[in-house]
């Protein structure tokens, strides 16, 4: 028998179509079917009362989806236009179009479902056609609400503007000028030296500020501190315009802080070749000697004293040697 995909069940039924005639597969049609029927339902509803269709969009509220067994898919319930969500609006749609109503008979002629309950799964077209009307007149109805708002808020802030201006007006106008020539209120005008020390006092107010400049500083002898660019020959620091110690020149060039490059990867090598083995083959090498391309340098024993083999055996030889003698001092 052949296996079959049940989109309903979600599983493989290896009994043909008769899984469609299960108690299983009965129950989750009739689970389904009233999940559709109830959210249909709720969108006739929302139908008839156009006025109350238009909301400010909200993601929270408005991005859910409401599942259709018939089209196997998830459909958004609430419409959008710009920052407004239109409620019932995608639901209503998806259920007026020929798609679900072509995937409806589908759905009934598979599954063996009751042909009464079809018509409460769909919307007809012309239903659909007063809802869009409804829903434009209340899109209209909340645009024009929302321009009686925004030309009321601007109103307000012109009279706000007004009134502000008014009291500016009605403050400047209270306050007499003074006159051409007058001093601040309370400070006479006297001739001779009184007259800087009287003016720069501080006179009694409500702020109890300094309503004139201070000129006493003058006869009082103190010194001022000058915060111009002072040239200085090489003391002082960056600030005070001396030159930084990394653009300045060494008196004397052969003057050196510590050892050079050179000395310091000669000492690095002398460091690697202590911890080689004395013995090892090119120790004894002359790097000072007189060579040319004609003559073959001196490169230890290996060279110096026979072939390799021999220079081999030596060198056992002479390991052997130091084992007895050292064995020889352990024992003694």
């Amino acid at each position: 028998m052949a296996v079959l995909y049940c989109g309903l069940c979600r599983r493989s039924a290896f009994t043909g179509r008769r899984h469609r005639y299960s108690a299983g597969h009965r129950r989750r049609l009739q689970e389904a079917l009233a999940q559709l029927q109830e959210a249909t339902a709720a969108a006739r509803a929302a139908a008839a009362d156009g006025a109350a269709a238009v909301r400010r969009y909200d993601p929270a509220e408005h991005d859910g989806r409401v599942w259709c067994p018939c089209c196997g898919r998830g459909v958004r319930r609430d419409g959008r236009r710009g920052g407004l969500a239109l409620l019932q609006a995608g639901l209503m749609r998806h259920l007026a179009g020929p798609e679900h109503r072509r995937e409806t008979a589908r759905f009934w002629r598979e599954n063996r479902a009751e042909a009464a309950l079809r018509e409460r799964c769909l919307v007809p077209a012309e239903e659909y056609e007063r809802f869009a009307q409804a829903l434009e007149r209340a899109l209209a109805e909340h645009q024009r609400r929302e321009e009686e708002r925004i030309l009321q808020m601007a109103a307000d802030i012109r009279e706000a503007e007004r009134r502000q201006r008014e009291t500016v007006q009605a403050a400047l106008q209270l306050q007499p000028e003074p006159e051409l020539g007058a001093g601040p209120p309370g400070c006479r005008l006297p001739t001779g030296p009184e007259r800087d020390s009287l003016c720069g006092a501080e006179q009694p107010g409500p702020s109890g500020m300094q309503t004139g400049p201070d000129l006493a500083w003058m006869d009082s002898g103190k010194v001022l501190t000058f915060i111009g660019h002072q040239e200085t020959e090489g003391n002082g620091n960056v600030h005070t315009g001396a030159k930084p110690p990394w653009l300045t020149e060494e008196e004397d060039g052969s003057k050196q802080i510590g050892p050079s490059y050179e000395e310091f990867l000669k000492h690095k090598e002398k460091q690697k070749l202590k911890k080689l083995p004395v013995e090892r083959v090119g120790a004894n090498f002359d790097h000072t000697s007189q060579t040319s391309d004609s003559w073959l340098p001196s490169f230890g024993r290996v060279w110096n004293h026979g072939r390799r083999w021999q220079s081999r055996h030596q060198f056992r030889t002479e390991s052997g040697e130091k084992k007895k003698k050292r064995r020889s001092d352990v024992e003694h």
